[in-house]
């Protein structure tokens, strides 16, 4: 070694490796918060209730039967056919859905926060995300209803269309559409989402000097792209020779249905959309007053879409609020201004709001209540099975947890396995079938075990009701009641006498 050479003892910084200088950190964290939350209900079987009609109508379709046909409801085929492929991927119970439900969600996060980096930093986005999913929390989708499985669908419509200066626009405005058609399949309420974004593709359009004729064919081509899901179910329904089926539940039973006596608003929900109000109004605040958020095209554009997400709520003559997670991905956006912790409060308002969500949740107390409410649905199930089986001796579930029918290995002894079909005065004109007549051929089946409630969640046919007691008088009695969603839940079996009489009349229940 020469006299002049030098030895370089200063430590050496390792360079930060690119992922993290990236968007990856942010939506690993926003995965693990996404996951973490909702674990409170993984696994509970009665956590919300319209989950359990189309996960048992999804898992039922492994066995060649079909929506609309052999079990009916007036959701659209996309849902079920969801909730059929992850059970079969993934098996029949609850925890299947929830943790499906729980991945959706992230993808609906992920992409909040790839639009909201559209006007903001990684930090702010990551809030922005972060209050999205915890909003989608808040309206009751904690589980697996139906606005978890289409917002991804909308949010990647938003995706393709936000940027009107892709050299890529027509392109991307077709897939939208597509999206948009897809969304339709798990809930026709999407709607008008769905026709905002069409018109703004057609806005951008003429901008670009597109001439009439042009876009008139483009208009055409955007609503064919959006009804190819749909039609390509009616015509899948026509082949099997029971379109009249598919028209009526998922059409003309929709228009049949009586509105509920809140209609479009409850007292309750003026407490309830207030984290919606406080997010939107102090978004709108903030872009005039304190920071316009730039680009603002992109914001206004976030704006305008959340107004035709309300209308998607409010489409229906009966709302109910958690209708109102379907405004959580464009109320969060339209909050962004507020939230940008470059404004002039900073970081403050972000970490505020995100806290007063959680809070709101009440995480803890939920979990309680969810441990509680799946150890009496087992209790129930376990009740119930000696009195049932799985061929001609049926439970009945009057008014109660849908999910019974699966834990108990019950058969069903009504198409219309959803409770609230049967029991509730509002479908009373709106079924194929005279709502009374069906439930005195279900009793005259003489159900091994019937499942009732003290109170229902909807307004009950008086009928209906009085004969369902009259028959749990002369042939039930009560064997075990548990308290589940605030409600007084009482399992009833055939009594000795009535099974006697049964056997010596020979009259067997039907399935």
């Amino acid at each position: 070694m020469s006299a002049d050479a030098t030895i370089d003892v200063a430590p050496k910084t390792r360079a930060v490796p690119a992922w993290l200088r990236g968007d990856a950190p942010c939506l690993l964290l926003l995965a693990a918060f996404t996951f973490a939350h909702r674990a409170v209900w993984f696994g509970d079987p009665v956590a919300d209730f319209d989950e359990q009609l189309y996960s048992f109508i999804g898992w039922r379709m492994q066995f060649g039967e079909v929506p609309f046909v052999d079990w009916w409801d007036r959701k659209p085929f996309g849902l079920f056919a969801i909730f059929g492929l992850i059970h079969a991927l993934l098996g029949p119970s609850a925890l299947a859905y929830q943790l499906a439900a729980a991945g959706f969600t992230f993808v609906s996060g992920w992409l909040t926060f790839l639009l909201a980096r559209r006007c903001v930093d990684r930090t702010t986005a990551t809030f922005a995300a972060a209050i999205a999913v915890m909003l989608v929390a808040a309206y009751a989708n904690y589980s697996a209803n139906s606005e978890v499985f289409f917002a991804p669908l909308v949010l990647g419509m938003a995706v393709l269309l936000v940027d009107a200066e892709h050299p890529q626009f027509t392109r991307r405005a077709m897939l939208a559409m597509l999206l948009g058609g897809l969304a339709l399949q798990v809930k026709y309420t999407v709607l008008p989402q769905c026709a905002f974004f069409g018109a703004w593709a057609l806005w951008v359009e003429h901008r670009r000097g597109r001439a009439i004729g042009s876009l008139a064919s483009l208009a055409a081509a955007f609503a064919l792209l959006g009804l190819m899901p749909t039609l390509g179910v009616a015509l899948f329904y026509a082949a099997i020779g029971q379109f009249e089926a598919f028209w009526f539940a998922n059409f003309a039973s929709f228009f049949e249905r009586a509105a509920g006596p809140q209609g479009r608003w409850a007292s309750n929900f003026y407490v309830g959309v207030s984290p919606l109000v406080v997010l939107s109004a102090g978004g709108i605040y903030a872009a005039f007053r304190m920071k316009r958020p730039e680009p603002f095209a992109a914001w206004a554009f976030f704006a305008a879409w959340a107004l035709s997400a309300l209308a998607s709520v409010l489409l229906p003559s009966t709302v109910y609020l958690y209708y109102y997670a379907a405004l959580a991905a464009p109320v969060a956006l339209v909050a962004l201004p507020l939230l940008d912790r470059t404004g002039p409060l900073r970081i403050a308002p972000a970490i505020l709001l995100s806290a007063a969500l959680l809070f709101l949740l009440s995480l803890p107390a939920r979990y309680e209540q969810s441990l509680d409410q799946r150890e009496a649905a087992h209790q129930l199930a376990a009740t119930i099975a000696p009195h049932v089986d799985g061929k001609d001796n049926c439970l009945w579930v009057w008014d109660g947890p849908t999910v019974l029918y699966r834990l108990s290995g019950s058969c069903v002894p009504t198409r219309y396995v959803y409770p609230d079909h049967l029991n509730n005065a509002l479908e009373t004109n709106a079924l194929e079938v005279d709502q009374l007549a069906e439930v005195r051929r279900v009793l005259a089946t003489r159900p091994g075990a019937i499942v009732t409630a003290d109170r229902g969640m909807t307004i009950r046919n008086p009928e209906a009701m009085a004969l369902v007691e009259a028959s749990l008088r002369r042939n039930y009695e009560p064997r075990l009641t548990v308290t589940m969603h605030e409600r007084q839940v009482t399992a009833w079996v055939r009594s000795s006498s009535s099974a006697r009489a049964s056997a010596t009349t020979g009259t067997a229940p039907r399935r």
